[in-house]
């Protein structure tokens, strides 16, 4: 149960018209699974960030974090390329990478 109040969320996935959130409760998470439509159109996709009003379990307001989204996806692109680099063998010749 989502006590009421403003949260940020996670879109986790949608499927079947059904949007999975990861809400931000503070010290608890929670999961709250609301139509797509009821999200703005840019944030109907996985990993978009979002702020949100709950009132009886109910979605009341929702924004799109387009910035933080961008910030969030930027980051995991560059751990993504840091742990996709090989490190350097003894025995690989000296190259500039």
């Amino acid at each position: 149960m989502i006590p009421d109040g403003t949260y940020t969320a996670v879109v986790d996935r949608i499927e079947d018209s059904l949007a999975t959130l990861e809400v931000d409760g503070g010290d608890e998470l929670y999961d709250l699974t609301v139509d797509e439509h009821e999200l703005p159109d840019p944030a109907r996709h996985a990993d978009a960030i979002v702020e949100l009003e709950v009132v009886d379990e109910t979605l009341v307001g929702v924004a799109y974090d387009e910035q933080t989204t961008a910030e969030r996806k930027e980051r995991a692109q560059d751990r993504f390329d840091t742990l996709s680099k090989r490190p350097p063998r003894d025995d690989d010749p000296d190259e500039s990478r």
